[in-house]
């Protein structure tokens, strides 16, 4: 049973903790950053990837790293954050990295994007849960992927202004509850299988009026974990901020959860 340490409580009570530059993960970052860029750079996945009139690159799953977080003959990732994590989900293996870059502007409209996504996206943030997945033409939300934590590092300097990842402090305690009040009825092997469309987006109304919104920045070297149940989103770039020409460049892990769907709203 992993022990747990006064940030690992820090982490259950708000719900994110930000990391200072440890020099490994500066080792890291140096070996990761242009195997990362690279990939944001590629046409043939930035047209698979871009999003947003050209303002995000989504990058899902695009870094070829082993369960390690190494690329190649690099470096294995470590460092404070990555220990917090292990100190709450255990040593499993990471997956590959999502590379997420955004840029001057973001967000602008898609073709085919409707007004009050848009809206939704520039004013809230575009606030999710990850692992609920938007499912099926009517896009009914499943627990479709629990992950055991969500694990950002910054690839680029950028501005505190460039589209940090936003918070919703305190979230996933209303998020838990009202999930696992939607599955009271069902047996654990099927919470898999309920449509929780209305209670989530309902509670999700709850976290905006209840719950402090907090941009969260960390450079290179640095790290941002959020507990598995955190609303968050990414904050419109503001005018005048500034960014890596490559833009703001973060690889976020989120490894899958063991026990599924009834551990990922398990009481901590």
């Amino acid at each position: 049973m992993a022990v747990q340490t006064d940030r690992d409580t820090a982490l259950e009570h708000q719900g994110w903790q930000v990391f200072d530059p440890e020099p490994a993960v500066l080792d890291w970052v140096a070996q990761i950053r242009p195997v990362a860029l690279g990939l944001a750079a590629d046409p043939d996945l930035r047209a698979q990837w871009l999003r947003h009139g050209g303002t995000w690159f989504a990058g899902v799953n695009a870094l070829p790293n082993d369960g390690a977080g190494r690329v190649g003959e690099g470096p294995a990732l470590s460092g404070a954050a990555l220990a917090a994590a292990q100190g709450i989900a255990g040593p499993l293996p990471l997956d590959p990295a999502q590379i997420s870059v955004t840029y001057p502007g973001y967000p602008r409209r898609d073709p085919g994007e409707s007004e009050s996504a848009h809206r939704f996206r520039r004013n809230r943030d575009a606030a999710h849960l990850d692992g609920l997945l938007p499912i099926g033409p009517e896009r009914r939300r499943f627990i479709a992927e629990p992950a055991a934590f969500v694990l950002g590092y910054p690839l680029t300097e950028a501005d505190s202004g460039a589209s940090p990842l936003v918070v919703w402090e305190g979230s996933h305690h209303l998020l838990r509850a009202a999930l696992r009040r939607a599955m009271a009825t069902l047996p654990p092997a099927e919470w898999r299988t309920r449509d929780v469309t209305e209670i989530y987006t309902q509670t999700r109304r709850e976290v905006f009026a209840q719950c402090k919104r907090v941009p969260l920045h960390a450079p290179p070297g640095g790290a941002i974990l959020l507990h598995r149940l955190m609303l968050h989103g990414v904050a419109p770039w503001a005018e005048g901020a500034r960014a890596d020409p490559a833009g703001r460049a973060i690889a976020y892990f989120r490894p899958d959860l063991p026990g599924g769907a009834e551990a990922w709203l398990a009481e901590p």
